[in-house]
């Protein structure tokens, strides 16, 4: 029986083992999770660059959709609802639903230990204004995109620093300031005949910070009909808030007016033009000056017009060291503005790192009448065309602060004026610097003009505001556009910045 009792048992063992075997050959092994990486993006930008543009389909809800400016922001996203909530991470994201301008839906996911989830959006997740349609609670909410909290002015709350949404736009914010310009992820045929271009963001993934991160990484698929491009912003938050940015653009087509590391401010009249407006306020602009170190080393300062007519300028003919829009009016009564705070509104200063080379700074002026107006550009426009299927590359840091610092010694313009002579012929030009102190000896004032006149070129001393004045006035003799330049000399070198005008008449 033993023996019997044994082999029946051999016989079982072995018939189960080969059920068992078969059972495993025919299961399918278990799917991985794919990891996600920059790889991931550059790959679905190079995969969507090979077909042609598939404009993106509109299906906001009907609800939404129609929402009017008060009604959309009177949508709050709940504090309950953070996405980064339960945890320990430093920072708290939030999403923002579409409607009012932001009418095309993003797709936005977040990516925890290499692996990305989308974010699914609820009613639950948002306070409605009284005015603003209940949607059903079932309903799913598109997103136009998101913005991050820090705790970067106070460890006891969370502030905004950062938002995406529209388009290719972003704006940013340092310790202490207000939003003001924008940054976008590239611009193509600004300021063409044949139109703009807006390249947009259709999908972002956004690295969960861990509990010592000091920064953030944000992930992004670029699409327009002329190209598609994979993004990664590294953003550091604080007294400067800083973000390298590295673009890969994949073109559909041959790419010839285009500009990388685009700002967009709005710029309406200062002291250079306030007799045109009918404002009670002196000032009125997110930006009053376009700044570069080009790559000689020579810091330039452009105050920015707003032009009778459209108006493109270009600067350097190498990359620059740096460049960007700045905000130099820094008191509250230059403004006397206490709902928009421009005093308080950042500069952003980019340092292009790979990719820019041979290429020019332009800056585009666009008339405006109204303050609601973006009508300011600058970007750097590379020399070279970006050819159809081959990928190019970019990279730069653009830091967000309250105005980047000239060398120690050297005079920076803090203020140009302009008004007609006594008898009206000609124009008068009275420009200030603080930074090579307020004693005159020795310095002279190097003034040029690309037409016209120049006459009573004088320097004075201005103790009030330990710096000096630099004065002149110019004979227009009929022409219609006349660029100036000026700087104050001492010994055959520059003891003040460039600066650098362009008048027209109007």
């Amino acid at each position: 029986m033993r023996g019997s009792t044994a082999k029946t048992f051999a016989t079982f063992a072995l018939l189960a083992y080969a059920s068992f075997a078969g059972i495993a050959a025919a299961t399918p092994p278990r799917a991985a999770v794919p990891r996600f990486s920059f790889d991931t993006v550059l790959a679905e930008a190079r995969l969507r660059a090979a077909s042609a543009y598939q404009r993106r389909r509109n299906d906001v809800p009907r609800w939404i959709a129609r929402l009017n400016p008060d009604q959309y922001r009177s949508i709050e996203f709940k504090p309950a609802a953070d996405i980064w909530l339960r945890g320990d991470s430093p920072f708290r994201l939030e999403v923002l639903p579409v409607g009012y301008r932001f009418q095309a839906a993003v797709r936005i996911s977040t990516v925890e230990d290499g692996v990305a989830h989308d974010v699914p959006a609820t009613p639950s997740m948002f306070d409605f204004g009284a005015s603003v349609p209940r949607p059903p609670a079932n309903a799913a909410i598109p997103l136009s995109g998101f913005r991050l909290r820090g705790r970067i002015n106070s460890k006891k709350a969370w502030d905004e620093f950062l938002v995406f949404q529209g388009a290719s736009y972003f704006r940013a914010v340092a310790r202490g300031e207000a939003y003001g310009l924008s940054g976008r992820g590239l611009a193509i045929d600004t300021a063409s005949p044949a139109g703009e271009e807006f390249p947009s963001f259709t999908h972002f993934w956004i690295e969960r910070p861990t509990r010592k991160s000091g920064d953030v990484v944000i992930y992004g698929l670029l699409e327009s009909p002329s190209t598609t491009g994979a993004y990664r912003f590294t953003v550091k938050p604080g007294t400067a808030t800083v973000m390298d940015v590295e673009a890969t653009l994949f073109p559909r087509k041959d790419l010839r007016n285009y500009g990388i590391a685009p700002l967009t401010s709005m710029f309406l009249f200062d002291e250079t033009n306030r007799g045109l407006m009918d404002d009670y306020r002196p000032e009125v602009h997110l930006s009053d000056g376009l700044q570069i170190t080009t790559d000689s080393g020579e810091h330039v300062w452009r105050p920015l017009a707003n032009p009778a007519k459209l108006q493109i300028s270009a600067f350097t003919t190498a990359a620059p060291l740096g460049f960007g829009l700045i905000q130099r009016s820094r008191r509250q009564s230059d403004f006397e503005d206490l709902d928009a705070h421009y005093e308080r509104c950042p500069s952003a200063w980019i340092e292009p790192k790979s990719g820019f080379g041979a290429g020019a700074v332009e800056l585009v002026e666009i008339p405006s009448g109204r303050e609601t107006n973006d009508n300011i550009d600058a970007f750097f426009q590379p020399a070279r065309t970006l050819r159809r299927g081959q990928a190019a590359h970019f990279a730069y840091r653009l830091t967000w602060l309250a105005q980047p610092q000239l060398p120690r010694g050297l005079g920076m313009v803090v203020a140009t004026r302009s008004g007609a002579s006594l008898d009206g012929r000609r124009r008068v030009f009275q420009i200030d610097f603080v930074g090579a102190g307020d004693r005159t000896a020795g310095m002279h004032v190097a003034v040029s003009a690309s037409s016209g006149g120049i006459s009573n070129v004088m320097l004075l001393s201005n103790p009030a505001m330990h710096g000096v004045r630099a004065s002149f006035e110019l004979a227009p003799n009929g022409a219609d556009l006349i660029e100036l330049r000026l700087q104050i000399m001492r010994a055959g070198r520059p003891v003040t910045e460039t600066w650098l005008y362009r008048w027209t008449a109007r």
